[in-house]
């Protein structure tokens, strides 16, 4: 039996490193390399040319779908999308017989979508297949990537903190401080460079060292020279500069 080829694309560390394990448990796999976004996984597929393409669909800046769209349906590899809840996405799949890993998953699960990754490659590339890439990348669009999670250090492991569990984020030198109920996590990012990739219907940039999680705020009070002092759930007092607040104030009145 032939080798598949197989490149895996995930931004973040844990998941390739599992993935790689797993795939080296399963007969007639080779992985063949190891991408950690979006722009490196274009390049090697130009250059590899796998058969087979683990493809993470959330990362930053470039996602999956703008990697199919860079390499272009007729050169994409028989792909296996890998994501963590995208609805809508798992719904394009299944209407296009394309398959997904919906994380985490299990050994079965993976060993199964090897199975169909094979079939696919064996006898449905071709004009067909290319066809039902393009129908896809159609109907999914050109949906901004912002970040869902970030891989934390915390008590000598690295975990995933979905962002939707964030309160609010500050400056601290070179790295930002991350507000998660009780615990703070430091990110080694730009406060400037992360909010570029944060949602910015759920965060917004407050001050010039802090985003907040508009969904947290609770109440805000008027201070002198256009300030607020904003009260989030828990009781955090955080401060809206008059810089920043007519575009907050703006986006908060419509939510």
């Amino acid at each position: 039996m032939e080798s598949i080829r197989t490149l895996i694309v995930d931004d973040e560390k844990p998941s390739r490193l599992r993935l790689r394990k797993m795939l080296g448990e399963i007969p007639g796999v080779q992985v063949v390399g190891e991408c950690v976004d979006g722009a490196e996984a274009v390049r090697a597929i130009r250059e590899e040319a796998p058969d087979l393409l683990f493809l993470d669909i959330e990362m930053p800046r470039v996602g999956g779908f703008d990697v199919m769209r860079e390499v272009g349906p007729e050169a994409v590899p028989a792909v296996v999308f890998v994501t963590a809840y995208d609805e809508f996405a798992l719904q394009a799949f299944e209407a296009y017989a394309l398959d997904y890993l919906l994380k985490p998953f299990s050994r079965e699960r993976l060993v199964w979508a090897v199975g169909r990754a094979r079939a696919q490659i064996n006898y449905a590339r071709g004009e067909q297949y290319s066809r039902r890439l393009e129908s896809l990348l159609a109907s999914v669009g050109r949906r901004p990537n912002y970040l869902t999670r970030f891989e934390v250090k915390s008590r000598g492991r690295i975990v995933l903190l979905p962002a939707d569990e964030i309160d609010w984020i500050a400056a601290a030198s070179n790295y930002v401080e991350l507000h998660a109920g009780k615990e703070t996590h430091l990110v080694r990012d730009s406060l400037g460079r992360l909010g570029e990739r944060l949602d910015p219907a759920r965060f917004a940039r407050i001050h010039r060292s802090t985003i907040v999680n508009v969904d947290r705020v609770a109440e805000m009070e008027p201070l002198f020279n256009g300030d607020y002092a904003l009260f989030l759930r828990d009781g955090t007092r955080l401060i809206l500069s008059r810089t920043y607040s007519e575009q907050f104030l703006s986006n908060f009145r419509t939510r």
